[in-house]
């Protein structure tokens, strides 16, 4: 018969038993006291760098979820500051068109009162004086009793001549054309030539003698001369004057008084008139100063 193993014994059981139980009595008189806060501070000692981390974690995320929010406001801000501003620049424009055709309006109304003689008023519908074989279109025509050769001023100075009519519309030839002709003469010396087109914004006065005295700034006005335009009436201003190498005549370069380029409204004169103006009268300060450039 076999023995049974030592551990198996009832005496050895109940030795270790008590062993245990001193022990553990032992460990609870001489460390049950600190046993809690040590494991509590063990406990501390390896969490709190996790919940701090945790902490910053959700900070980080509150942090990004908040840019997030105030991006996307400022986004929706910056867009209807945007649409705005594209409403605000179209009113402008807008406003800035009818202004421009109000101070012409203003500026024509003034002239009518000056000048003694029925006028006719037309708006620009289209300026295609740059392209070849180009104009100034105005909405008067044939209907409204206009034909060839009748004169067209704005409240700066003389335009250009009826050039081709139709039965609502007209063309106007500008003074800068190079098939354009008029009648002037200076202002100090009175010598009258033939302005012809240039460039746009400039001309020249042929068939003045190169005895003539002529300043630069010097005003050029229509000598009345072709039946198209009373004698009197603002041309431009000299900007260039020597002789012509080889050539009894003065080379003479004017700069128009009449902003072509920004036409809106105009007079057009009646047909021939002999009407002559006082060319001692100051011509508008803002086409004087377009001269004096």
């Amino acid at each position: 018969m076999r023995s049974k193993r030592w551990f198996w014994n009832p005496v050895w059981q109940k030795r270790c038993a008590m062993a245990l139980l001193v022990l553990g009595h032992l460990f609870w008189v001489f460390l049950g006291k600190h046993l809690f806060p040590m494991w509590r501070g063990l406990t501390t000692f390896f969490v709190r760098p996790v919940e701090t981390i945790s902490a910053k974690l959700e900070n980080w995320r509150f942090e990004r979820a908040r840019r997030i929010n105030d991006i996307d406001a400022a986004q929706h801000e910056m867009d209807a500051l945007r649409s705005e501003l594209a409403e605000l620049r179209i009113e402008r424009q807008k406003d800035s068109v009818l202004l421009a055709e109000a101070d012409a309006a203003k500026n024509l109304l003034g002239l009518k009162k000056l000048l003694p003689i029925e006028m006719r008023t037309a708006r620009v519908i289209a300026n295609n004086r740059n392209a070849p074989f180009g104009g100034i279109v105005i909405d008067l025509g044939k209907n409204d009793g206009l034909v060839a050769d009748q004169g067209v001023i704005c409240a700066d100075g003389v335009v250009g001549r009826i050039w081709s009519v139709g039965l609502s519309q007209s063309i106007v030839l500008p003074l800068d054309a190079h098939n354009a002709s008029t009648s002037v003469m200076l202002a100090k010396s009175r010598a009258t030539g033939v302005l012809q087109g240039f460039r746009p914004g400039l001309a020249r006065i042929l068939y003045i003698s190169s005895q003539e005295a002529v300043q630069q700034g010097e005003p050029v006005y229509t000598s009345g001369l072709d039946n198209t335009f009373p004698r009197g009436m603002l041309i431009g201003y000299v900007v260039e004057a020597s002789p012509s190498p080889g050539a009894f005549e003065m080379d003479i370069l004017v700069a128009l008084a009449s902003p072509l380029d920004t036409l809106n409204l105009l007079f057009v004169l009646p047909g021939s008139t002999s009407l002559e103006f006082d060319t001692r009268l100051e011509p508008p300060q803002s086409a004087s100063r377009r001269g004096a450039r």
